[in-house]
Order: C-alpha cells, then structure tokens, then sequence
C-alpha cells in the first residue's frame, strides 16, 4: 500500500505547511487589515487544514512507527493466516523507519527465525506481501520432499489431520495439516501432496543464507511464491513484524466474521 502511504504522508505535509504559514503569516495580516467588525474569518482552506493536521500526524506516527494494519489477500500462510484476516504489524520491532523510503534511522531489534514478517518483495517494491523467516544470516536452508532441513538437520514434523478450509480458502481442504517443529517456534503449515503448486521437484534446493539476508516461507508450502523461487529478502525491505489478527472478514465464508479469530496471536 505505497499509495496510500505516499498520499498520507502528503497530505500531513500538505496540510502542515497551510498551518504554519497562516500561523507566520496570513494570522498576522488579517489582524492587521482587521476592521471594526475585527479580524478576517479564517480561509476553509486553512480552517480544514487545522483541523486535521493534528489528526494526520497522529495516524503517520501510529502507522509508521508503532502498528500498521494489513490485509490478507492470499491463501499462502494457511493454516496460520486465513484469506480475509487482517492483521497488525508491529512497526517497531525491527528499528524505526521513514515513510514511503522505508529507511531504517534507528535500529532496535533483530528479527528471529520463526517470526512473521511483512515486507516488500525484492521484484515487487511497491507491494507487501507476508511470509515466515525460516533461515537468518548464515543458516543453511534446505528443501527437499517437503521436508525444511536447518543446518544440516531435518526439521521434525508432527502429522494433526486432514485441513478443511472455509470461505476463500475451502479449496485447501483435504491438504495435510502438520506441525512443523522450527526450533523455539513450533507452528502449523500445509502440503497438498495430491495437488501440488509447481511440478515435483521445482522449488526444492539448498541454500546459504547470506548477511543482511533472511529465507523466507509460507507455511501453505505447495502454494507460496518465497524465497525457494525468487531468492533472499534483503533487510532493508522489511516492514515489520505481523502480531496479531484484529478482525476477520469473508463473504465466501458462514458467517462472514469469525469472532474466535480477533485478538489471535500470531504464532
């Protein structure tokens, strides 16, 4: 949502400098020119922007550097993520960044393997899309028979049923749901041993993950386009990290709103 950002971030910007100028300047000659009626009644112009400044300051700062929201659009992080969750991402957790540039200027924190994160695609910039950090600077990141190796050791996997989908995502239904055993974060993901994203064996590999590098998955393994296709996200195109879900919202789905899924933390 670039757009959205770079329009907010003009409009804060836009609206500050009428304020200011009225402040410096325009304030200043209707009370000079003030007849016996007193000053001038302030211009809408100016008169809106004062209203809302404060208002728009306030929803850059909480958006660029506390929590943003996001929408899911795709199925890619099933089971964890459903199609119409919309989620919260801590803006904070990986260090402050500028608006629109994304540039980090102050560094707080590092992210950890297993973490959700959003982030900008390295062929992709004006997008966001949502994954999970598998592989951190210096892992070596296998896949192979659906199956994670972590530096050198296959990822243990725990078998809990057969998935069945709901609203956008009932297509998923029948897919294999497993725990995948990630060490310290243990989390759910999905194969579709019968109806596979690409043909066997695309998408499998080894790789090394290099610094200032993050391996990124989604945990719907057969239907997310990461970092087995298109390569490493560098840290710079980071966003934040996904938290939580505050509100879910499908109409393919009965009942549109799944009450049970706001305020679910992100595993």
């Amino acid at each position: 949502m670039v757009w959205f950002e770079t329009i907010l971030v003009a409009l804060t910007a836009f609206t500050g400098l009428v304020w200011l100028l009225d402040r410096l300047v325009l304030a200043k000659r209707r009370a000079a020119a003030a007849g016996p009626q007193g000053p001038a009644k302030e211009p809408l112009l100016v008169d809106y922007s004062k209203a809302f400044f404060p208002i728009l300051v306030l929803v850059l700062g909480l958006r660029s550097f506390v929590a943003e929201p996001f929408r899911i659009p795709s199925s890619s992080m099933m089971p964890t993520l459903l199609i119409g969750d919309f989620i919260l991402v801590n803006k904070f957790a990986y260090g402050l960044r500028w608006p629109i540039t994304n540039k980090k200027f102050l560094a707080i924190g590092e992210p950890q393997r297993g973490d959700v994160v959003v982030f900008r695609p390295p062929m992709r910039p004006r997008e966001d899309w949502i994954k999970r950090i598998i592989g951190l600077p210096g892992d070596r990141i296998g896949y192979h028979d659906n199956r994670v190796w972590l530096n050198g050791k296959p990822l243990p996997y725990v078998v809990d049923g057969i998935y069945t989908g709901v609203g956008q995502g009932a297509d998923a239904s029948g897919a294999t749901e497993l725990t995948e055993e990630l060490p310290g974060r243990p989390h759910r993901v999905l194969e579709h041993p019968d109806l596979p994203f690409l043909p066997q064996g695309q998408g499998e590999g080894d790789w090394v993950v290099p610094p200032g590098h993050y391996f990124v998955m989604g945990d719907n393994r057969d239907n997310s386009e990461d970092s087995r296709f298109w390569g490493f996200l560098p840290e710079a195109n980071l966003r934040g990290k996904a938290f939580m879900v505050w509100m879910n919202f499908d109409r393919s789905a009965d009942p549109w709103i799944d009450t049970s899924r706001i305020g679910m933390r992100i595993p």
